[in-house]
C-alpha cells in the first residue's frame, strides 16, 4: 500500500516508543522541531511521549496508544519516533492494527524502531522507512543532511538509494529483485518469528558500540539457523564500525552454504551522522554491485 507524499503544510506526529526522554534530549528535540517547522511542516507530539511510567521509559500501553492515536488522527500525515533505546517491541500486542491499516501514512525511524516499524509493514502491509528518528534531525555538523535526504525521499518517489557521495562494494556478484527488508541487524534477529523474508532483499546495519563482531557473529548465525539467509534473494549490507567488518563476518557465517544471492555493502545507511531514508515493503534491485528502487511507494 503506497502512503501519501508529505508536503508543505502537512503535520508530523512524533511519538516515543523505545527508552526514556532525558533533560539533555530537550534542547535536540526543540531544535529538530523548529527545523521541520521551518520547512513548512506542523508537528505535534504524542501525549505519552515524556512519561517515566516504568522508570525506563512509558508503559507499553502508553507508547501504542500514541502510535494508534497518531494512526487514527486525521489531521496527522506522517509519524516519526522520537529517539532509539531497547525495547519498541513491547508495543506489538497493543497496536491496533485495523486502523494501522485503514489509516496508511509515512512512519519513520531507525535503531530500536526497527522493531516496531517493521512489525508494523508485516501485519498492515503499510509502507514504513527507516530513516532519522525525530530527535537526529538536529545536525548542524553535516548540514542537517538527515533532514534533507529524508524530505527528498518523502516529498517524491526517489529511486536512487545512493548518494553522490555513496560508496558501493561488491562482496559477492548476482542480480536480485526483492521487496526491502530489515535495518538494525540484532533488532531484525529478533524478528525472525515475525517477518516472511521469503524473496525480500534483506538490509543490515550494526552499532559496534552495543554490539561487538563475535555477537554480531552471534546474530547472523541466528539468522542462518532460521534459514532466512536460504530465503532471501539478496543482501545489503550497510554501516558497522568493529573491530572486523561486517562482510567478513557475514562471509564467514555463511561460507559453506553455497547462497546464489549477490551481496552489496555500502557506507550511507546504519549508525551514521549521514543516512538516506530507506523505504520497506518496496520492490528493489541489486544489479552491477548498486541497489535501486523499482517502484512508486508514494501516491
Amino acid at each position: 500500500m503506497l502512503a501519501s507524499k508529505l508536503k508543505k503544510g502537512d503535520t508530523i506526529g512524533v511519538v516515543c516508543p523505545s527508552d526514556k526522554v532525558n533533560d539533555e534530549d530537550i534542547p535536540e528535540i526543540k531544535e529538530a522541531e523548529r527545523l521541520l517547522k521551518e520547512r513548512g511542516y506542523n508537528v505535534v507530539f504524542g501525549k505519552n511521549i515524556y512519561k517515566n511510567t516504568t522508570g525506563y521509559g512509558a508503559t507499553a500501553k502508553e507508547k501504542a496508544e500514541d502510535i494508534n492515536e497518531m494512526y487514527a488522527n486525521k489531521n496527522i500525515n506522517a509519524i516519526m519516533s522520537l529517539k532509539g533505546g531497547f525495547n519498541s517491541n513491547s508495543v506489538y500486542e497493543y497496536l491496533d492494527l485495523n486502523t494501522i491499516k485503514s489509516n496508511n501514512k509515512i512512519i519513520c525511524g531507525y535503531s530500536d524502531s526497527t522493531s516496531y516499524i517493521n512489525y508494523i509493514h508485516e501485519k498492515t502491509d503499510n509502507i514504513g522507512f527507516i530513516g532519522p528518528n525525530f530527535k537526529s534531525l538536529n545536525a548542524p555538523d553535516t548540514n542537517y543532511y538527515l533532514l534533507n535526504e529524508m524530505l527528498k525521499r518523502l516529498e517524491s518517489n526517489y529511486y536512487d538509494l545512493a548518494t553522490d557521495d555513496s560508496e558501493f562494494r561488491m562482496i559477492k556478484e548476482g542480480q536480485a529483485v526483492g521487496e526491502l527488508v530489515g535495518g538494525n541487524l540484532s533488532l531484525t534477529t529478533g524478528l525472525i518469528d515475525e517477518i516472511d523474508f521469503t524473496n525480500k532483499i534483506l538490509f543490515l546495519e550494526e552499532f559496534s558500540f552495543e554490539s561487538p563482531s563475535a555477537m554480531v557473529s552471534n546474530y547472523l548465525y541466528r539468522l542462518r539457523q532460521k534459514g532466512v539467509f536460504n530465503k532471501v534473494s539478496g543482501i545489503w549490507l550497510g554501516n558497522y564500525e568493529g573491530d572486523v567488518a561486517i562482510e567478513k563476518i557475514l562471509m564467514d557465517t555463511i561460507e559453506d552454504m553455497n547462497l546464489n544471492i549477490p551481496i552489496i555493502k555500502s557506507d550511507n545507511f546504519g549508525h551514521i551522522e549521514r543516512k538516506i531514508t530507506i523505504p520497506l515493503g518496496v520492490k528493489a534491485e541489486i544489479k552491477d554491485g548498486k541497489i535501486k528502487l523499482v517502484e512508486d511507494y508514494l501516491k
